[in-house]
């Protein structure tokens, strides 16, 4: 992403701050894995959102107006030892030259630095709470700014959390940011279709865990979205199931949701399907169902509607199929109104999605459920799950998990979907399993 990008969002940051305020935020820390081994670095969503610095150890400073510069990086000092064993790292001069730093300090000199930046500034805006270290140290900070009031400089009045205003911003994606987001969703889609081809019954879940990875990679997206569920037969059932180490069975079907990341966003994709390749009468029932509710839903996504109207036809659809197919008895709005409905699908029908598989960003305004507007990203994934040991269905029910998920755009003449490409239709995905297109 060009820096330009990130220059655009710190200017609309600070006009939001204000003058006379600061804004400050810490980069993620490296955590131990074992012993020496660190686990892979990935950087706070919303540092890098605003910096584009890619680097442990960084905090960065945000003070409109101010004469010698805005825009404060601390950071590490480059280290050719480091560098040797590690690789290359920005250091005082990146962090100006290429990250476009106003001014860089050592990352060690911020107790000294900092302090001084935060006299006569009316308000600190900061995500308090994310690093109680850091909280700490702000308050030691500015406790000692207001035992110098004799001296004639004032400290900060008020904490404001920095994550409100910077969360609506994430909310809406830039053209640069769906360019990523769609990159992610090409990438994942491809792994999606090459599970469905390489699955057969015998193999284990962690063995088509391993083909989605290889898809992600082979693409040059070296990271996962978040840990992938590959849920055979009953595991589907568990909602967020990562285990992924049991055999597929003949007669089974196979819950995936998996997403790659690309340059810190997200593709977030779920697809059911049988294991040998063709459903069962049970098994075709239940996945219609959930695909007419998802079509359903999607239909509901345009600028100016209510997040929540897209559950909310979900519900109908699959408590109007539920009573059909006899897992639920009674009037449809009864049941809906009595949520009797949950008892099989139990979540939501999305979230948002960019940096963070979910992502930032209130989904209700003033107790309101927020409208959608155009820049918008969201998942769209009804589900029913029917656990072995619900013994109020007919046996031939039970064990059955199906999700189908797609990512979402809002545009402005309705939606885009990023994910469109992966076999979802029952005949799309017989036809491609069973080598029939």
């Amino acid at each position: 992403m060009h820096q330009q990008e990130f220059i655009a969002r710190r200017e609309q940051l600070m006009s939001q701050v204000g003058a006379g305020n600061i804004a400050i935020i810490s980069s993620a820390n490296t955590r131990t894995r074992n012993r020496d081994v660190d686990y892979p670095f990935r950087q706070d969503s919303d540092f890098f959102y605003l910096t584009g610095f890619n680097e442990p150890n960084a905090v960065a400073v945000f003070i409109p107006e101010r004469e010698q510069g805005e825009y404060i990086l601390f950071c590490k000092e480059y280290d050719q030892k480091k560098a040797l064993w590690e690789g290359a790292h920005a250091g005082l001069e990146g962090a100006t030259e290429h990250f476009k730093a106003d001014d860089a300090f050592p990352f060690e000199d911020v107790s000294d630095i900092l302090p001084g930046l935060l006299e006569n500034k009316a308000k600190v805006f900061y995500p308090m709470g994310r690093d109680a270290s850091f909280d700490h140290q702000l308050m030691e900070w500015i406790t000692h700014i207001r035992s110098q009031t004799r001296t004639g400089v004032t400290a900060p009045a008020e904490l404001v959390s920095l994550e409100p205003m910077l969360h609506e911003m994430r909310l809406i994606k830039s053209t640069a940011e769906i360019e990523l987001m769609r990159q992610a969703a090409d990438v994942s889609v491809q792994a999606h279709i090459r599970a469905m081809q390489q699955c057969r019954a015998g193999l284990y879940e962690y063995q088509i865990e391993s083909e989605l990875v290889h898809e992600f990679m082979q693409q040059g997206l070296r990271h996962v979205a978040y840990p992938s569920i590959v849920a055979g037969g009953k595991n589907a059932c568990v909602l967020h199931y990562v285990e992924n180490k049991s055999p597929l069975n003949d007669g089974d079907l196979l819950l995936i949701d998996a997403g790659a990341e690309c340059d810190h966003y997200a593709a977030d994709i779920t697809r059911t399907f049988p294991v040998n390749g063709r459903f069962s009468t049970e098994q075709a029932a239940l996945y219609q169902l959930v695909l007419d509710a998802q079509l359903a839903a999607i239909e509901e996504i345009k600028p100016d509607a209510p997040w929540n109207k897209a559950h909310d036809v979900s519900v109908e659809v699959l408590t109007t199929g539920l009573v059909k197919l006899g897992l639920l008895t009674g009037d449809v709005q009864q049941l809906i109104e009595d949520e009797a409905y949950k008892v099989f699908y139990m979540h939501r029908i999305g979230h948002w999605l960019g940096m963070d598989v979910h992502d930032v960003g209130d989904y209700k305004i003033d107790e309101q459920w927020r409208l959608l507007e155009v820049g918008m990203v969201l998942t769209i994934e009804p589900g029913l799950y029917i656990p072995e040991e619900c013994l109020t269905v007919d046996k031939k029910w039970r064990g059955i998990g199906i999700r189908i998920e797609d990512d979402v755009l809002v545009t402005d003449t309705g939606y885009e979907i990023f994910t469109k490409n992966a076999p979802k239709t029952i005949e799309a995905i017989e036809s491609l399993m069973l080598g029939e297109s």
